[in-house]
Formats: C-alpha cells, sequence, structure tokens
C-alpha cells in the first residue's frame, strides 16, 4: 500500500513536567524512534514538533503553526510538508499514516491498521481499543480527503486548536480494534510507569 507518514511530536507535555514524550524511553528506544520505525514502509515520513536531533536521513520536520496550535494544526503542517516535498509530476501518496509519538506499542496497532486498510481497497481507517476507545492519532486517511477536510477546518477557523474528532468527522472512517494495549499512551508519569516507559538517563 502506498503511504506516507505524518508523526506528531510537538505537545507541550504539561502533566510530564515539560518533559518531551518524544525523548523518553521504552525498550532501549526513545518513542519517537520507535514511531519513526512503526512508520516503516512508507514513501515520506515528517516528524511534526521541535526539530529534535539525530532524524534518520531522510526523515522531514516541520511545526505546526503557531506552535502548540494541537494535533490538527499539526495534521495540516505534516501534510504541507509532505506536499512541498514531492518531485515534480509526482502525486501524493493514496494513504497518510497518522500517529502521535507517545504510543510505545503503536507498531502492533500501524500493523492491524495498515492490514485492514489494504483489505478494504485503502479506506480510511482508525485504531479501536478493545474496549471500544477510538484513537484517531493512529489511523490510515485517505490522503485527498484529509487534505480537503484540513482546507475546509483553515477556511471556517477551526483548525488552530481545533477537534481532532470534529477534523475527521468529514471523512468516512472505518474503526478497526487493535490489539490490546498498542494505543496506550503517555500522559502522565504514572501512565509512563505503568507502561515501563522511562526519561532519558543524562
Amino acid at each position: 500500500m502506498d503511504f506516507d507518514a505524518i508523526v506528531l511530536a510537538g505537545g507541550r507535555s504539561a502533566r510530564l513536567g515539560g518533559t518531551p514524550k518524544s525523548g523518553l524511553m521504552y525498550d532501549g528506544a526513545t518513542l519517537l524512534e520507535r514511531s519513526i520505525a512503526a512508520a516503516g514502509g512508507a514513501r515520506r515520513i515528517v516528524v511534526v514538533g521541535p526539530e529534535p536531533a539525530g532524524l534518520p536521513a531522510g526523515v522531514l520536520s516541520c511545526r505546526e503553526d503557531p506552535p502548540f496550535a494541537g494535533p490538527a494544526a499539526a495534521i495540516a503542517a505534516g501534510l504541507a510538508a509532505l506536499w512541498q516535498a514531492r518531485t515534480a509530476g509526482e502525486d501524493d501518496a493514496a494513504m497518510v499514516l497518522v500517529l502521535a509519538c507517545d504510543m510505545p506499542r503503536a507498531a502492533d496497532a500501524v500493523r492491524a491498521l495498515r492490514d485492514s486498510a489494504a483489505a478494504a481497497g485503502a479506506g480510511s481507517v482508525m485504531a479501536s481499543s478493545p474496549d471500544g476507545r477510538l484513537q484517531p492519532l493512529a489511523g490510515f486517511y485517505r490522503t485527498a480527503a484529509l487534505q480537503r477536510a484540513v482546507d475546509d477546518a483553515e477556511a471556517g477557523g477551526t483548525l488552530t486548536h481545533g477537534s481532532v474528532f470534529a477534523l475527521l468527522a468529514r471523512l468516512d472512517v472505518q474503526a478497526v480494534t487493535v490489539p490490546a494495549g498498542s494505543t496506550d499512551d503517555v500522559d502522565t508519569w504514572d501512565d509512563a510507569a505503568a507502561l515501563g516507559v522511562a526519561a532519558r538517563e543524562q
């Protein structure tokens, strides 16, 4: 399946005392490194957030405008960066993976979502935990439809600090049940401890 990937890594991490989630460690790698690995197979990957050091060769980076404008604005910035990176005559990838960087076990969710999207003829899919909790920041979305939704939200003044669910409401999205724990995220230090995530040693 032809897809690009947007990795969201630009939140304030307020409940972590400002410690960037992207640099937290899980099983010997940072959460950002694990997210980039989970997006393996993407034509292009863009990380949206403060420019991190040591990105793999070829991985793009950008920032939402204004900074900390929320994940909907970050998705828009990622789409713009992917569009700018196209070569002359190159079409957009049919699908785009949107993935927050604070889910240490996201690779399992991405595999399930990718399989479902491919089986559905590259229809948009969003992760759902086994107990029915939707996670819009783990999903494959049709690029053209997502761009139209971004354009509509921007025209309506609802992109900055806007709801991701409201943004995606414009799309035809199928919920896909992913493996238990694969969309568990880190919002607090208690979450981190429960998931085996730790701060990087200085």
